[in-house]
């Protein structure tokens, strides 16, 4: 069942919003056939099949027009998502609801409720968070906008009328609403590059003109600034992209090149994208390639870039946009031919602060400054979420890379930490305690019994995986706990539960097995001296199962992560 698309309005963009011409270059003899249209439309009826269960049609509901999400809440952008969705399956002749006159209510319906929604201001309410929010009325208007198109070309007067007030207003509440992150701008851009195109007014040209003054956010790894690889990475690309070719301006799909030319080192063999760079939600999460759709297949076509049609492979058809396809028959064209993607290489990435290693089926992420998560790593579907380190320090021992280099082959990440204890104050004098201040004013103090702790991690590549060798040394007797997160669903041996967590877990043995389907994972030697793995201070356990080494200051271990 697709996903529907009210519960995320950041796919937004990736399955409804994208504006195509016959611009594009000559096509090169194809290697492929032509997108699977029949496979496209089923999927589209799929989702419409799903609007007509659960959107709301009692006149008395105030709600009506659009359908619940998983938290039973009720958001415009749904009703946005129906208007498309059914506009596409209506007037496709392969769909089975083409003509059906059941759609032509339900899409009245909702842009009845798109109009009765809107505030004062012509924006919508997303409930989860933001109110008469400009960002999410452009999130709205994306979807709304391509439906129009689609009546307009179509001579479809009657449901273009229906939804012509709501984006009128939308329209003039985007020429002057703010925005609260950078992504924002983007999409406020394609929004409003939508609308020109319906309604041909300069005003929202100059709007868009006032974003793009400020330069698009990526450097030079190829990252926005949200490095987002799954959520807003894709959304920023489709907007760029949109706005690129309506507005026919070549040069901000420069952007979107490089971040697409460096999201091929950011995958994995399975095509899950890596997402322990991101500054969002997505952090740490699982996804894939399918929300860059739109950006891919345009620019595959613009350039004739193979490789990005390889990329597509993955994802196509059900991340295909019908309503994109019909709207802009020339995106669907045949793809040039295939190039390999890059799957043997070691890249490190300097602004994002990582290394990349990919062997073929075997994946790394060494995370060389600003994150708990040292080394990710898999092999097939043994994969290790992240490995972490803390001692108990005062509290504050969680391992946080400050600095990193390259020595002997090896990725070497230290960190320094000191903690002490505080004297009276010298000259004595009376503090007032009139509100909770001992922080505020404790820097004022002299330090003494001061203890440091200096962490080291070296990481390196075997022939079957990696060792990791962490050092932590400067104040004896430190309780040390590594920590090797797995991800949930394999079966561990060697070892037993771990007290004061779930799905912790102790060594038995000096080599643990943990299997998951075909693939296994031998992690060894091991180390036990205590049983302490929820160190105070420390982040908390991740998610998943995770097998703690535990050892003492001075500590100096190494266990190597082979693939077998």
């Amino acid at each position: 069942m697709p996903e529907p698309l009210q519960l995320t309005r950041r796919g937004v963009l990736a399955l409804a919003g994208a504006a195509f011409s016959p611009a594009l270059p000559a096509q090169s003899a194809p290697d492929r056939a032509a997108p699977d249209w029949a496979a496209i439309v089923r999927h589209n009826d799929e989702a419409v099949a799903t609007y007509l269960d659960k959107q709301i049609t009692d006149p008395a509901n105030p709600w009506r027009g659009t359908l619940p999400d998983v938290y039973e809440l009720n958001n415009p952008g749904s009703a946005s998502g129906i208007f498309v969705r059914m506009m596409a399956s209506y007037l496709h002749a392969q769909s089975r609801y083409h003509r059906d006159g059941e759609l032509v209510a339900r899409m009245k319906l909702a842009c009845e409720h798109l109009r009765r929604l809107q505030t004062p201001d012509g924006n919508i309410d997303l409930l989860i968070t933001n109110f008469n929010s400009p960002p999410d009325t452009s999130f709205v208007v994306l979807n709304a906008a391509l439906g129009a198109k689609l009546a307009r070309d179509h001579g479809e007067r009657e449901l273009f009328a229906a939804i012509e007030p709501y984006l009128r207003r939308s329209g003039e509440a985007l020429l002057r609403g703010g925005v609260h992150t950078p992504n924002h701008r983007w999409v406020a851009c394609a929004a409003l590059a939508q609308l020109y195109e319906l309604f041909e007014n300069d005003a929202f040209i100059r709007r868009i003109d006032q974003w793009l003054a400020e330069g698009v956010d990526i450097n030079a790894d190829g990252q926005y600034s949200e490095q987002s690889t799954t959520v807003y990475n894709p959304i920023t690309d489709n907007a760029l992209t949109t706005t690129a070719q309506i507005l026919k301006r070549p040069e901000l799909l420069d952007p979107v090149r490089l971040n697409l030319a460096a999201m091929q080192y950011l995958l994995h063999a399975d095509g899950e994208v890596v997402t322990e760079i991101s500054h969002r939600q997505d952090q740490n999460t699982r996804g894939t390639m399918s929300r860059y759709w739109y950006a891919l297949r345009y620019l595959a076509l613009h350039d004739q870039d193979g490789r990005l049609a390889s990329l597509l492979d993955e994802i196509e058809p059900d991340s295909s946009g019908l309503a994109e396809l019909m709207a802009y028959p020339d995106l669907a064209r045949p793809l040039p031919a295939r190039a390999p993607l890059p799957d043997n290489y070691e890249k490190v990435f300097s602004e994002a602060q990582i290394a990349r290693i990919r062997r073929g089926e075997t994946s790394a992420t060494v995370l060389l400054r600003g994150s708990s998560r040292l080394l990710a790593a898999r092999h097939g579907e043994a994969v290790v979420e992240g490995v972490r380190m803390a001692a108990a320090f005062f509290g504050k021992g969680q391992f946080i890379p400050a600095a990193w280099e390259k020595s002997g082959g090896k990725y070497v990440l230290t960190q320094s930490l000191d903690a002490g204890y505080y004297q009276p104050m010298d000259p004595p004098r009376k503090v007032d305690w009139g509100v909770p201040n001992w922080y505020a004013v404790r820097d004022q103090r002299k330090r003494t019994e001061i203890c440091n702790i200096d962490y080291r991690a070296e990481i390196s590549e075997q022939k079957d995986g990696f060792a990791v060798r962490i050092v932590a040394a400067g104040t004896d007797r430190v309780p040390v706990a590594i920590e090797i997160n797995l991800r949930p669903g394999g079966k561990l041996e060697g070892c037993s539960p771990a007290p004061g967590a779930g799905d912790a877990f102790l060594p038995d043995q000096k080599e643990v097995v943990y299997r998951f389907g075909k693939n296994a994972l031998r992690i060894g030697p091991t180390i036990r001296e205590n049983a302490y793995t929820q160190v105070r201070g420390a982040e908390p356990k991740l998610p998943g199962p995770s097998l703690y080494l535990t050892g003492m200051t001075p500590f100096d271990h190494t266990v190597e992560l082979r693939w077998v």
